[in-house]
């Protein structure tokens, strides 16, 4: 019962999430996989590391493909560059079973999500100011942070506690 009340919750706060707020926790979801990926190499729990990479990698392989290049090429290279970065170290961390690299990916994953979160709080700002939304607050808010599909449909995201 608590579990279908929690999942119903979680699936109501996707629902209603803004794009930007999507994001952020698609990057939550994948510090949580990353460290649980960690705690099960440090545990020899190879099945709870192995489901922690797995879920880990999907989010990180999420993030790269909802990125659109139209609205800032250079930004969305770099954003893009940073997040393969990331998919291959948790690969070849995984394949080495190497809880420091790891620990490495995590250190970046919550370094971008602090600054997200900074971006966010801006966002906020702006749009109180009520000057008009500024750069960061179209940037942020714009398709290139919306899950979809190979078809550029809309996708389904499935995040489980």
């Amino acid at each position: 019962m608590q579990e279908t009340t929690a999942n119903a919750y979680l699936r109501t706060k996707v629902m209603t999430a803004s794009p930007a707020e999507l994001r952020l926790m698609l990057l939550e979801g994948s510090i949580r996989f990353a460290r649980q990926a960690s705690e099960g190499l440090e545990k020899k729990d190879f099945e709870g590391a192995y489901n922690g990479f797995t879920q880990c990698r999907a989010i990180i392989m999420e993030l790269i493909n909802s990125i659109r290049p139209e609205h800032d090429p250079e930004l969305s290279e770099r954003v893009r560059s940073l997040y393969l970065f990331l998919y291959k170290e948790l690969f070849e961390a995984s394949f080495d079973k190497d809880v420091a690299r790891v620990g490495k990916v995590i250190e970046l994953l919550e370094f971008e999500r602090e600054t997200w979160v900074l971006l966010m709080e801006q966002m906020a700002k702006e749009a109180a100011g009520g000057g008009g939304a500024g750069t960061a607050l179209k940037a942020a808010e714009s398709p290139a942070v919306r899950p979809t599909g190979t078809d550029g449909a809309p996708s389904s995201l499935s995040i489980q506690a």
